[in-house]
């Protein structure tokens, strides 16, 4: 059996208590916890040696625990990633971009439904995400202008985040499957060195209702992840974030890969969970000393 380092957030006033349950239910499961500590460094970050080999087993312990809190469950030392590829919306950004945009159009719950099956993993994307462009069919290409300035804005801790990574060497990389049209701007307002994403046609000054090339969807997700990993070479730990149900095989081939907020089904396939905090928690799980963010 290996040994699984698991970090997480608790509230230092009942830790201890807390731990002693904990204990106790990962050595009835026959995961015997090892070791446990409290950096110096960040009050309120706990640090276990589990004797596991199934991060997710970890996890749904820590959860009945501790619940909510943010943690991460890894094997082997906990560094920072040289790698960083992640979702755009409702993670690096609070809103789902398209739903913002279609409420210029005047049919926001319309597609917002449609959106918000998708991300649970009940409809199939890219049949999802055509159908959803198809009703934006005639909008004025400045609506999208002027939706990111009234309604874009990044969600709590990304920029921060994003900076602090970069600074560390920590190549980043956003990766959607919504628009390129959003997803530029958003990029280098957080300061992603790459995008990929998807494109919207435009005609005349008006949204087609088509999209122009392939669709980035789960599958482009997990293959940009692994490319870029490859470029760095091997054993180039890498982490990932996400929240809907597209974002899975990217979390599953991360080294580390975050569920922000997430839909259930994309929070089940991660080993790290950000339910309770904002984005700078993945700094501290990931050890990253206060000193060395660079807040923005």
């Amino acid at each position: 059996m290996e040994m699984l380092i698991a970090r997480l957030i608790a509230d230092t006033a009942t830790s201890e208590t807390r731990l002693d349950t904990l204990s106790g239910a990962l050595q009835a499961a026959g995961m015997p916890l090892t070791a446990a500590a409290m950096p110096e460094d960040d009050d309120g970050l706990l640090e276990l040696h589990i004797a596991a080999d199934d991060p997710a087993a970890v996890l749904a312990l820590i959860d009945k625990v501790f619940d909510p809190t943010d943690m991460l469950a890894a094997r082997g030392a906990i560094e920072v990633p040289r790698l960083f590829v992640s979702d755009m919306d409702s993670t690096m950004i609070g809103q789902e971009c398209i739903d913002e945009l279609a409420d210029y159009a005047g049919i926001k719950p319309e597609i917002a439904e449609i959106t918000e099956r998708a991300m649970q993993g009940e409809l199939d994307f890219e049949a999802a995400l055509r159908e959803r462009v198809a009703l934006l069919a005639g909008l004025d290409e400045t609506a999208i202008a002027t939706c990111l300035a009234e309604r874009i804005r990044a969600t709590p801790g990304a920029a921060t985040l994003v900076a602090t990574l970069a600074g560390l060497g920590t190549r980043t990389v956003l990766v959607t499957g919504g628009f390129h049209h959003f997803a530029d701007p958003v990029a280098e307002m957080l300061g992603f060195h790459r995008v990929v994403g998807n494109r919207l046609a435009v005609e005349g000054g008006k949204l087609t209702g088509g999209l122009v090339g392939p669709v980035t969807d789960s599958a482009v997700k997990a293959a940009v992840l692994k490319e870029e990993a490859a470029q760095l070479g091997e054993g180039a730990h890498s982490l990932a974030t996400g929240d809907g149900a597209n974002d899975i095989p990217m979390i599953e081939a991360a080294t580390y890969g975050f569920a922000y907020r997430a839909k259930p089904k994309a929070r089940a396939a991660a080993n790290g969970r950000i339910d309770a905090g904002d984005l700078t928690a993945v700094l501290r799980l990931l050890g990253v000393p206060r000193s060395q963010w660079r807040e923005v």
